[in-house]
């Protein structure tokens, strides 16, 4: 039915700018030297490697309490607006799967909606966050892992006009169901047309945060139908990030401009329906408890056997090439750097860096907007510190989180490890079963263009898969036995 496509936009979790794969860096003073191991008998020294990083300063985050912050996520009112409850379900249908195990109105809503009470009264039915900051892989759901099926292809503002004809047919253009609903169907209007993808898998969810404050006073943050700022129609893409890495990292987001408070940033779910920073101050008030659920994730054990011969094997060869930039692992003693990669020495796709990097009237807006007015200077600021260069992430529970790179452009990590496999046009059936155990990854056709919206093509400006050549220089053999240590991660 038509009010399914309306909710799937609300997930805008500002958290959510995705995993990217970076496996084998050095900082400046470190150089890493790797010798084809088929050839002992031939010793030769290649050229030091030398990449540049910058160390990522942490900050203190505020403790709260998980069980709290389950809840709250799972059935709290963090949103303000949407549709009336009984045209939702009768819209949607019941969903009985309750994934979440939730009780009342919600043990019949799909995982990524919530029922809430509006402030006006009115039961009403809202997007969540995770609609994106959840997935299902080999049919088991996983809080956290990053939302890999998504379809923004299309406008999600297309039905609006006939969802609000029918809301006012039901309960009346005047009636508190209509009022309860306006801001949402004002914030998807503006959203639709923007925020569109040239492909299924990837997500808008920067370009989703730059509309709605574009319509956002950055103090009161009242909306204004009126946008104060023009965007394009130009959407970077980006993949989701895995929730369960959070707690390693000095700094959110692929470009790790996140800065300072991570609980603020998590209010931007909110932009999409709430009132003014009234409503915000309330909402944050929860996030201190949600950051600390999110810290007790965990990345889910790969479910299938592992060779740990070959697995040990590999663990050498991680801990002799990737580990100054992706950290160690194994219980307590693990390590993270926390890294920023410069952009000369990852070589990966640049769009998305350099949108936020590169001055501009946009860049000097969005900026501005966070960090000089509610969210940069009320209580807990957040900062955005745009440097240039991507996050070399932790890899934690990496066999799960494809695709790989900040775009989702590398379908599997052997193709990350191969720069010359990865495919120009690739294609995969979105079923969270079709799995590849021995490239860790999903199954893909390669294609010869993009035919359809279930095609990446990575020739599109934002989609490139190019950089992180760093595995070329590996034998198939250790690539090979490397795929297996990852698995255990």
């Amino acid at each position: 039915m038509f009010f399914k496509d309306e909710m799937k936009v609300g997930s805008i979790c500002f958290s959510l700018v995705a995993s990217m794969i970076i496996i084998s860096c050095s900082s400046n003073d470190v150089r890493e030297e790797i010798l084809d191991m088929d050839k002992p008998e031939v010793i030769e020294e290649p050229d030091p490697v030398i990449i540049k990083v910058t160390k990522i300063p942490g900050s203190i985050q505020r403790s709260g309490d998980a069980t709290s912050g389950k809840e709250y996520l799972f059935n709290g009112d963090y949103m303000s607006s949407g549709v009336p409850y009984d045209a939702w379900v009768f819209g949607n249908g019941q969903d009985n799967s309750n994934l979440l195990d939730r009780t009342g109105d919600n043990a019949i809503i799909s995982y990524d909606n919530t029922a809430i009470t509006a402030p006006n009264g009115v039961r009403i039915v809202a997007p969540n966050c995770l609609n994106c900051h959840s997935a299902s892989i080999n049919n088991e759901y996983i809080i956290g892992l990053g939302q890999h099926d998504g379809d923004y292809t299309n406008n999600r503002a297309d039905n609006v006009p006939l969802l609000t004809a029918a809301i006012n047919s039901i309960y009346g253009s005047d009636s508190p169901e209509a009022e309860a609903y306006v801001q949402f169907a004002k914030s998807i209007t503006a959203i639709g047309p923007k925020t569109m993808t040239l492909s299924r898998g990837v997500n808008p969810a920067n370009k989703i945060t730059e509309v709605l404050i574009s319509h956002r006073d950055k103090n009161t943050l009242e909306w204004q139908d009126e946008p104060l700022i023009e965007l394009s129609d130009e959407v970077i893409p980006a993949d989701v990030p895995a929730w369960w890495l959070l707690k390693k990292k000095n700094a959110m987001f692929y470009t790790a401009m996140g800065r300072m408070d991570f609980c603020k940033s998590f209010i931007g779910s909110s932009l999409l329906t709430l009132q003014d920073s009234d409503k915000a101050e309330e909402v944050d008030a929860h996030m201190e408890d949600v950051l600390a659920y999110i810290y007790g994730l965990e990345a889910p054990e790969y479910p299938y056997e592992i060779n740990e011969t070959l697995a040990q094997e590999g663990k050498v060869l991680f801990e002799n090439t990737c580990t100054e930039c992706h950290g160690t692992y194994g219980g307590s003693d693990g390590t993270y750097p926390n890294f920023l990669v410069a952009l000369e020495s990852i070589g990966t796709d640049a769009e998305l860096s350099d949108h936020y990097n590169t001055p501009s009237g946009l860049n000097s807006y969005f900026l501005d907007w966070f960090n000089n007015g509610w969210f940069g200077t009320f209580d807990n600021p957040l900062e955005l510190m745009p440097e240039g260069g991507y996050i070399a992430p932790p890899l934690d529970g990496i066999w799960a989180t494809a695709p790989y790179f900040h775009n989702g452009s590398v379908p599997t990590v052997a193709d990350v490890l191969k720069s010359s496999e990865r495919p120009k046009y690739w294609k995969r059936t979105f079923d969270n079963t079709d799995y590849d155990r021995t490239k860790l990854g999903w199954n893909y056709t390669v294609e010869t263009g993009q035919a359809d919206k279930n095609t990446y093509n990575t020739t599109l400006k934002g989609y490139g898969n190019g950089g992180h050549t760093f595995g070329d220089v590996l034998t198939d053999n250790e690539r090979t036995a490397l795929l297996e240590y990852l698995k255990t991660l």
